[in-house]
């Protein structure tokens, strides 16, 4: 169970002013509202510039691979810390499209380590799980050498050798699926699940694509103290404990928000189409950022082990008190029920 970050931060030591970029992901929504709620007025995230429907106070138009522009955010707020949370993410549109893959995940990488190359600010950056093909057992540790099989992940691998090339003293937290609330309730890994039941549209997950979850509650304590730290430089894993396949985390999404379990299917990766190639075992050992820390940063997802698949058909079994539902879903799996005095932010429309 991670630690309450106010025993390792206040407003004395942060470095502030803080800037969160590519707040439209689930990661970077969540930390920017966590952020700003923790320090009023010091936080600004941003959002890319088409994306005019995510907007509100601290909230900038800005493109990351936009030189001038971010270039002039700096110059404005005078940035102390950067929360890099940028990334491309949509594998079948990274695929379709790598040149964008790269302006936003490589080249908006080498636009922020240019700018912060004359600029005294601690940089945290977000990379993935999916920098590994996943063909292994998984359990996967810092040194082990990556092998993405998507344009995504081949992108993000080259962002973090840009970062540890230019930026050494940087921090890089490679992160799998953050499991929280994202600003349209449709960006995040329970989002698309979830609305497929709420339709009642069959969802197809992978048996053998594997990860490791995390609460958004636990990640973003997880990168105020990389952020609050200069002595964690260089590349952490900030995977979960709790190691579960797509199909699974489907089974526990169909449960637990009280959905008709003939929605959920599963399939193999290899019965899938081409486009987007899938990993399989991407799991990590978050030892490294443990004993860092010296906590353990993450509690299970989902926390209590009740709601742990045990079988394939385990979504089935519904015993008749149990009362799962959308409502239960959003106290339980959007957020860490350990940590519900943190500062939540708006749910997605």
């Amino acid at each position: 169970m991670i630690h309450d970050s106010h025993q390792f931060t206040d407003s004395n030591s942060f470095p502030l002013p803080l800037l969160v970029t590519g707040i439209a992901g689930v990661a970077g929504y969540n930390a920017f509202h966590y952020f700003r709620a923790k320090y009023p007025g010091q936080v600004i995230g941003t959002r890319r510039a088409n994306n005019w429907p995510l907007s509100g106070p601290a909230i900038e138009p800005c493109d990351i691979h936009d030189r001038a522009r971010l270039e002039a955010l700096f110059q404005k707020h005078q940035f102390r810390a950067v929360l890099n949370c940028e990334g491309s993410c949509r594998l079948k549109a990274c695929e379709l499209d790598p040149e964008l893959a790269n302006r936003v995940n490589v080249v908006g990488v080498s636009n922020l380590l240019e700018i912060l190359r004359d600029w005294p600010a601690r940089l945290v950056h977000l990379s993935i799980d999916l920098v590994f093909s996943g063909t292994g057992s998984g359990d996967h540790v810092e040194h082990d050498p990556t092998d993405p099989v998507t344009i995504y992940g081949k992108t993000m691998a080259e962002a973090e050798r840009r970062i540890f090339k230019q930026r050494p003293e940087a921090c890089v937290l490679r992160i799998s699926l953050p499991m929280g609330i994202s600003f349209n309730g449709h960006a995040g890994a329970i989002d698309w699940i979830q609305y497929r039941f709420e339709k009642n549209k069959p969802a197809t997950l992978y048996y053998d694509e594997i990860r490791t979850p995390t609460y958004t509650d636990c990640l973003n304590q997880v990168c105020e103290a990389a952020l609050a730290s200069d002595h964690l430089t260089g590349l952490y894993h900030a995977g979960g404990p709790r190691r579960l396949s797509l199909y699974e985390i489907a089974q526990i999404i169909n449960r637990v928000g009280g959905y008709e379990p003939r929605h959920l299917l599963g399939c193999y990766r290899h019965e899938a189409g081409p486009i987007p190639p899938r990993a399989g075992n991407v799991t990590m050992n978050s030892t490294k950022l443990t004993k860092a820390l010296g906590f353990e940063p993450f509690s299970p997802w989902p926390l209590d082990s009740h709601w742990v698949p045990t079988h394939p058909q385990w979504h089935c079994d519904r015993p008749p008190s149990e009362g799962g539902s959308p409502e239960l879903l959003a106290r339980i799996l959007y957020r860490n029920p350990e940590q519900r005095d943190l500062p939540a932010p708006p749910m997605g429309s």
